[in-house]
């Protein structure tokens, strides 16, 4: 096969006996349409699911899910884990859950990077803090077992233990006022031999 000079035609005297350029086009086209065919079949189908005023009502609701929604979403996600800390410190009635509450909100000031020292300080045993007060527990925990104790809910040996850090509290001399009653309530549970419960929750 030869070609001329100055053209990519195949020049017609140079052909083989039997060659035949048609049957070889008419292959070669069949082969591009095929492939064309299968490229385009998927966004053939799309737009025959979605065309015309669906297709731009659909793009609408779209935008305003993004805009609107999306941002929503995120800042309440945003939200909820900044507060990881806090709703841990309370779930272990941990005796310094307010100072690490105000790190929380803190650190939505200095974006978030205080955030990981109260996510630690909300895991982290007060030592510390127990050697200075005798106790590990905020008075919230003192408060909440004892409404368990007006409901019946916690036997003589907890209470009997309740009443114990208690005790040891008010000879540190840190014992509030309102646990103050929360203690004279519990001896007089003991005293009684029962729960306020069995007697009509009157201790």
């Amino acid at each position: 096969m030869k070609y001329s000079p100055n053209t990519l035609t195949v020049r017609a005297d140079s052909l083989p006996t039997g060659f035949c350029p048609s049957g070889i086009a008419f292959r070669a086209l069949a082969l591009i349409w095929s492939i064309a065919g299968l490229a385009l079949a998927p966004s053939r189908a799309s737009a025959a699911f979605l065309s015309g005023e669906a297709l731009d009502t659909a793009a609408d609701w779209l935008a305003l899910f993004v805009l609107f929604v999306v941002p929503i979403g995120v800042i309440v996600l945003f939200w909820l884990v900044h507060i990881l800390p806090e709703k841990i410190a309370e779930n272990r009635h941990h005796p310094q859950k307010d100072a690490i509450k105000t790190l929380c909100l803190l650190s939505l000031v200095f974006g978030g990077m205080l955030w990981p020292i109260a996510w630690l300080w909300a895991y982290t045993k007060p030592v510390a803090y127990r050697i200075a007060y005798g106790t590990d527990k905020h008075d919230d925990y003192y408060r909440e077992m004892a409404h368990n104790v007006r409901t019946g809910a916690v036997g003589r040996e907890a209470i009997e233990h309740l009443k114990g850090e208690l005790d040891d509290l008010a000879a540190k001399g840190v014992l509030s006022a309102e646990l103050r009653s929360v203690r004279d309530e519990l001896e007089a549970v003991l005293a009684g031999g029962g729960n306020p419960s069995a007697n009509g929750g009157k201790s």
